[in-house]
């Protein structure tokens, strides 16, 4: 594999599926074999990886299996792909004992990168609090750079940018509130026949977010 990285957020609800889909689909879309995981055993978020990879998406589960097999399913599946995306689940540090079997476990046990998603529709310099937090609350974890989800304008990105400046992270970039993103992220039936509302969120990807930056990860 050339590229892997986790897909997190500080609480369900912030994105992190739409990010995750949305890079799977538009990577794959430019003709890359992208592998996608999901962290925990979440079998409806695999068949949305499943339909936009067109390959299995794995789960990877500290809780049922151990570090070592983990690892071992990881380089498996992942070995012949160009990029690994792995679907964090719940906040970043949520698992069933404090942080065990979370996806900041995940992380660290396949030693990869977290992209933080940050839902910003209601805040600005206050995430500097939020993301000051996540940084510096574990050392052993690397953040790779932050994306901020249903920016409300060019001047509230601005803004978070700033955030982001100030606590010498990267920005990876941003998704615009949009009503439909937020309906298909949180339809459980979501059908992928939906072809205009699909191919709008890969437009939304290429266009806000900094995914040639992921990919040098």
């Amino acid at each position: 594999m050339k590229t892997a990285i986790l897909i997190a957020a500080p609480m369900s609800g912030s994105g992190k599926t739409t990010i995750a889909r949305g890079l799977m689909a538009l990577l794959t879309q430019k003709g890359m074999k992208v592998q996608p995981f999901k962290c925990g055993p979440d079998y409806i978020d695999t068949k949305f990886h499943e339909a936009v990879c067109g390959r299995p998406s794995i789960n990877l589960d500290t809780f049922m299996a151990t570090p070592e097999h983990v690892r071992e399913l990881f380089t498996r599946y992942g070995d012949d792909a160009d990029v690994c995306i792995v679907e964090g689940m719940m906040g970043l540090f949520d698992g069933y004992d404090r942080e065990l079997g979370s996806s900041y476990e995940i992380a660290r046990v396949l030693d990869i990168p977290v992209v933080l998603v940050i839902d910003a529709k209601s805040a600005a310099y206050s995430m500097a609090a939020l993301l000051s937090g996540f940084i510096h609350f574990r050392e052993d974890v690397r953040f790779a750079g932050v994306i901020f989800n249903k920016v409300g304008s060019q001047k509230h990105f601005q803004m978070l940018q700033q955030v982001c400046d100030d606590l010498d992270i990267e920005c990876l970039g941003y998704l615009p509130k949009d009503a439909s993103l937020e309906q298909g992220s949180r339809y459980l039936g979501l059908d992928f026949s939906e072809h205009i509302e699909y191919q709008s969120l890969i437009k939304q990807i290429e266009e806000h977010v900094r995914w040639q930056e992921l990919l040098a990860l």
